[in-house]
């Protein structure tokens, strides 16, 4: 009917439509009319008649039939005329220039001649064998890669990711079956298919930086997570079948949702199809609550959260408490104005639909589980391919971890490397570093022996004692840093709250639960209220939080360290009571801490005018300059440190390759040192079985220091130094009145 000649329309599939560039010519026109010109919609200016009248189907037939008649015929004999369409024929992705056979083209071009730095051979054909070696789908490709090989398939990708990964999945596999499978065909079967997973943007945008314009495009976000959901199966083809003929359709999805058959082709009866669920097909779905990392937040401003729909391969990877990066497709869904009715509101809810998610790292991150440990830079034991290369420890990184090791000064030069803009409190650094190193967790049929190490740290004001929590914060890969007066008893362990799309009330994890596996650094510990103290008693000996709220009975896991700071209650220390009635705690959570160390800002005029300078240094002096293996000259110390990178891959590969026994010489020094605490014990907190554990932790976080696998007594002396240098005036100081 439209004068403006239409393409010729074909579907590579049903998630990336795409069109044919050449033109096509209705056969029902002329090229000389031009109702365009005149209405779109109604007849031309020669069929007006005076008096006016609707225009009606009738009357369009008649048009197109006489235009059909004017027509030239078309000659019976002579050479054979083929549609224009059939000349040069390019399929294009619908709404886009960019040609699929091009992108193939230059997808298997990637894919055949990228090489790694200092090698030779291609780095993808061995990555896909070896996967497909390992019966696993996902490959994981580096869009950095990508884009310094192809910059336009790279820029083509941002701005179509769903249309463009469909043609790049069907490359990688095109060039799996025509070149690597015949090497693996004993492995696999010919079906086998790799799903493509892009990680790794050029840029990563903020949360709060989305925009309208983002829409459909592909992105890469940073957060926390906060809420993870239970798996939930989602229908991709629909099975129907009619009640009346029988006859089967199988229908997929489209866009989340179902669409009916609305008659049946074989015996014509209109909504006969019945859908049957067991033999439809489904696939695992997960909805993640991403929330903005803490550092993100502008001031005076809360952090805003996003869903994050995830599918198959990317289920339960992420659990609350987890720094993430996802890459996906950034969209937006209607929302009904009432669940029971179609019509939809103005207002769409963003969000995304993740292609890759990956651990994300703030500053240096020490791994916490052995499930971390990578076998390449793209691929490693859990489904985390090509995610952990900044934690990855390369072969010449190990031989520097273990000549360090080897050093007589290391404990000296682990002390420098932590937080050097502090002056001096060393027993303070090396407690906090037992603390980074931890002890081994001990699970046996009937007992479990955490290996966390808790400490506090209190005294006047002015002390460093916040920036110490700050640092220990920003190395560690999962914890909290929180506020006493800040925090609640609901907040720290979990609360219930009602799911926004399905009104059921869900468990949220507060500060405790989402340090799993990490340190929960709390500030201000002596102003938190005394219902919000008395919850710490469970998660700091049990390490778990116990819920019975909304109907809601279940033991969350809260196998976290605790780090915290607290001033005493009049601002000044006072030497004439203990530390518990400084800083208004009781002392039964007082002996839950392994260490408690007493920071006092006492007037030394020699101590003072050090101190002075080092903080003058802090505004003046020039920045550590770091050298290839990792060391590092500090200025302000005028002698030899780690880099921070190098110090958390240190206590990374330690936490990970050591779990030292106790020898029986360790057993006797243990033995006797506990005897001697418990015959000398008159303070306010009691010395029992807890601080022999405390010494047992100690001993064992020396160890791992050095990477030793046996504890033997020089670690055991070391480790009652530590504790009697905090715990010692707590336990024999006289008690007082006021205790």
């Amino acid at each position: 009917f439209f004068s403006v000649k239409m393409p010729l329309q074909q579907v590579v599939a049903s998630s990336s439509p795409v069109r044919s560039s050449s033109p096509y010519r209705d056969p029902f026109k002329s090229s000389s009319s031009n109702h365009a010109s005149s209405s779109p919609i109604g007849p031309s200016s020669d069929l007006i008649q005076p008096k006016r009248r609707a225009y009606t189907s009738d009357d369009l037939r008649q048009d197109v039939e006489k235009e059909a008649s004017s027509d030239p015929p078309l000659p019976s004999s002579g050479p054979k005329i083929e549609p224009l369409y059939a000349r040069d024929q390019t399929t294009l992705i619908w709404g886009t220039d960019i040609k699929v056979d091009e992108c193939i083209g230059q997808l298997i071009e990637f894919l055949q001649n990228y090489k790694l730095p200092n090698t030779d051979a291609a780095f993808y054909p061995k990555l896909m064998e070896y996967l497909a070696q390992q019966s696993k789908e996902d490959l994981n490709i580096d869009t950095t890669q990508l884009h310094s090989h192809n910059p336009g398939l790279y820029k083509s990708l941002l701005n179509y990711p769903a249309e463009v990964s469909y043609v790049v999945e069907l490359a990688v596999n095109k060039h799996f079956q025509d070149e690597i499978w015949e090497r693996v065909q004993q492995e696999v079967p010919k079906s086998f298919r790799f799903t493509v997973r892009f990680f790794n943007l050029l840029q990563q945008t903020n949360l709060r930086d989305m925009k309208p314009q983002d829409i459909n495009r592909l992105v890469a976000l940073a957060g926390m997570v906060t809420r993870v959901s239970k798996i939930i199966p989602e229908v991709r083809v629909a099975y129907f079948e009619c009640y009346r003929c029988k006859d089967v359709k199988e229908v997929p999805t489209k866009r989340g949702r179902v669409l009916e058959p609305p008659r049946c082709t074989s015996c014509g009866k209109a909504y006969s199809y019945v859908m049957k669920h067991n033999r439809s097909k489904f696939e695992n779905k997960q909805i993640i609550k991403l929330q903005e990392l803490p550092e993100c937040v502008p001031e005076g401003e809360t952090p805003t959260t996003i869903t994050v729909t995830g599918y198959e391969n990317l289920i339960d990877y992420a659990s609350p408490g987890d720094r993430i990066v996802v890459t996906g497709i950034y969209k937006a869904a209607q929302i009904r104005i009432k669940s029971n009715q179609r019509a939809c509101s103005s207002s769409f809810k963003p969000y995304i639909d993740a292609i890759h998610i990956q651990k994300a790292k703030l500053g240096g991150k020490i791994s916490t589980d052995s499930s971390d440990r990578g076998i390449e830079e793209f691929t490693t034991e859990r489904y985390e391919e090509g995610q952990t290369q900044d934690l990855l420890i390369t072969e010449q990184e190990e031989r520097t971890i273990k000549e360090l090791a080897q050093r007589p000064d290391l404990y000296e030069l682990l002390v420098r490397s932590l937080a050097p803009s502090i002056y001096a409190i060393s027993d303070v650094k090396k407690g906090l570093l037992c603390q980074l190193f931890g002890g081994c967790n001990t699970e046996g049929d009937y007992v479990r022996l955490r290996g966390e190490i808790n400490v506090i740290l209190c005294g006047d004001p002015g002390v460093a004692k916040s920036q110490l929590l700050q640092f220990v914060h920003n190395i560690v890969p999962r914890g909290i840093y929180t506020s006493g007066r800040g925090s609640s008893s609901v907040g720290l362990t979990a609360y219930v709250s009602r799911d926004v799309d399905t009104g059921e009330p869900v468990l949220e994890s507060g500060a405790l639960v989402l340090s799993d596996k990490g340190i929960c650094c709390i500030d201000e510990f002596d102003k938190m209220h005394d219902t919000t103290k008395s919850i710490l008693h469970e998660v700091m000996e049990q390490q778990t939080v116990s819920i019975a709220k909304a109907g809601i009975i279940c033991s969350l896991n809260a196998r976290t360290a605790v780090l915290a700071a607290a001033n005493p209650i009049e601002s000044r220390w006072k030497d004439s009571i203990s530390a518990a009635a400084n800083i208004n705690l009781e002392p039964t959570l007082m002996s839950r801490f392994d260490l408690i160390y007493v920071l006092l800002d006492k007037a030394d005029p020699q101590v003072d005018t050090y101190l002075a300078k080092h903080i003058c240094g802090l505004y003046t002096g020039g920045t550590a300059t770091e050298k290839e293996d990792g060391m590092q000259h500090n200025p302000l110390l005028n002698e030899e440190t780690l880099s921070v990178d190098l110090l958390t891959k240190y206590i990374s590969y330690a936490r990970r390759e050591c779990r030292p026994k106790l020898t029986d010489e360790a057993v006797e020094k243990l033995c006797n040192e506990y005897t001697e605490l418990r015959s000398n014990a008159t303070g306010s907190i009691a010395v029992t079985t807890r601080q022999l554990e405390s010494l047992l932790r100690l001993s064992e976080a020396l160890a791992k220091m050095r990477l030793e696998q046996e504890v033997d007594a020089t670690h055991v002396t070391e480790a009652c130094r530590l504790f009697k240098t905090g715990m010692e005036p707590q336990v024999s100081q006289p008690q007082t009145e006021e205790d």
